[in-house]
């Protein structure tokens, strides 16, 4: 077996992280096979108790009673019968959590654990049954946050029957990524998992053991987007599922993943109290339900939805040299990007890392003139703003009728 010289992405990622990277000429990571990240950056609490889909449906933005209905067909997860291995589970969801006004707070990544007749009992043949059982919900929450987040879910409480505990300490998140993360693999399977086997033929319960441990948890499609990849939660006494020494990397490496396709995640890279969800693209990251009926914030996100003009939107950015040339490290956070030709503020990068990053922009300037970006008191550095290929058609064509009118 050939072991690879750690490599680095970026100087500060350090040498315990030897997955090997190899760089396009423009730096992207579009050539990457598997990777996987432990997110330091994110923590993990849990709700239990008979109120608790209640009480998140009236807060946050997405229909969370889906998370309660039973596990349907269409949900199942290819998995054979593997002792503590769930055989049905519910997929996980992505909400968000507003002000009253509707701007932007603190996301989540909700995951309900299998219910007791959901899994198998030690003989792998038939369900459990664990009579003292209680509804729990499990979030994957942005860390920095973590002790507010904690203290506005417990000031929303009131006399809701729901417990919020911070585990943290006992759950890690973990995100895994790459190009050949196939999205043609039916019922979710992980495409690495259907691979394990010999020969020609898939090894089921190699199957099972790559979508979950003895804890029952399991890789999920991120809930967000699929070219994001899997996400997950795991025991953080436990290595997560086909995560390997040659696979583990940086979670930088995930944040520059996540630049190239243009997502934000938590308040450290949408604005706290400050972003408006619909520029930040919430909605086509399934983080939203129009259909749900009332939450704290509502009202702006349903009238700014239903009016149908979103003049700024959250974009990916490459920041280059007047030749062309890739700019590491030239761009910070707040930056203003500037028309150069008119000199006029067109938007300002709220995210950035190497030379990529994301920048809410007047759509308008942004993509009929691409060419014309700058940073503003650094004119040597050009920024290209790239449009997401998984954007909406209608959202450009609201840019179109923006421009006629």
């Amino acid at each position: 077996m050939h072991r690879f010289k750690h490599s680095l992405l970026h100087p500060r990622f350090g040498p315990s992280f030897n997955i090997p990277i190899r760089f396009n000429h423009d730096h992207s990571l579009s050539d990457i096979g598997s990777m996987a990240s432990r997110l330091r950056s994110r923590s993990v609490i849990r709700f239990s108790g008979p109120d608790t889909l209640k009480f998140l449906q009236g807060l946050v933005t997405n229909d969370v009673r889906r998370l309660g209905e039973p596990v349907g067909n269409a949900e199942r997860i290819s998995n054979v019968p593997t002792p503590n291995v769930s055989f049905a589970t519910v997929p996980p969801m992505y909400a968000a959590l507003l002000t009253p006004q509707g701007r932007f707070l603190y996301d989540f990544f909700l995951y309900r654990p299998s219910r007791s007749e959901e899994r198998v009992d030690p003989t792998g043949s038939a369900p459990g049954s664990d009579p003292n059982g209680e509804f729990e919900l499990f979030a994957d929450v942005d860390s920095q946050a973590l002790d507010d987040i904690l203290r506005t879910l417990k000031r929303y409480r009131l006399r809701s029957k729901v417990t919020i505990e911070n585990v943290a300490e006992d759950f890690s998140c973990w995100q895994r990524y790459g190009n050949n993360m196939s999205s043609k693999c039916a019922s979710g399977e992980d495409p690495e998992g259907v691979a394990i086997g010999w020969g020609s033929r898939t090894d089921l319960a190699a199957t099972s053991s790559s979508q979950g441990n003895e804890h029952g948890w399991q890789w999920f499609r991120d809930p967000r987007l699929e070219i994001l990849g899997y996400r997950g939660i795991f025991p953080s006494t436990t290595e997560a599922p086909l995560v390997g020494a040659d696979k583990e990397t940086h979670e930088d490496n995930y944040l520059l993943w996540r630049l190239e396709k243009g997502v934000a995640e938590g308040s450290t890279e949408i604005p706290k109290g400050e972003a408006i969800p619909l520029e930040y693209n919430l909605e086509g990251l399934n983080a939203i339900s129009f259909d749900k009926g009332c939450y704290v914030g509502q009202e702006l996100v349903a009238r700014t939805h239903h009016r149908g003009v979103i003049r700024k939107r959250v974009l990916p950015l490459k920041f280059l040299s007047s030749c062309g040339k890739v700019e590491d490290q030239r761009v910070v956070s707040g930056s203003e990007v500037l028309n150069a030709e008119t000199g006029k503020k067109i938007g300002t990068v709220t995210t950035a890392l190497a030379c990529q990053g994301l920048g809410l922009l007047r759509l308008e300037e942004a993509l009929k003139q691409p060419n014309t970006l700058t940073v503003q008191g650094q004119v040597d550095v050009k920024v290209e703003a790239i449009k997401p290929n998984w954007w909406p058609l209608e959202w450009f064509q609201e840019n179109q009728q923006i421009a006629v009118a």
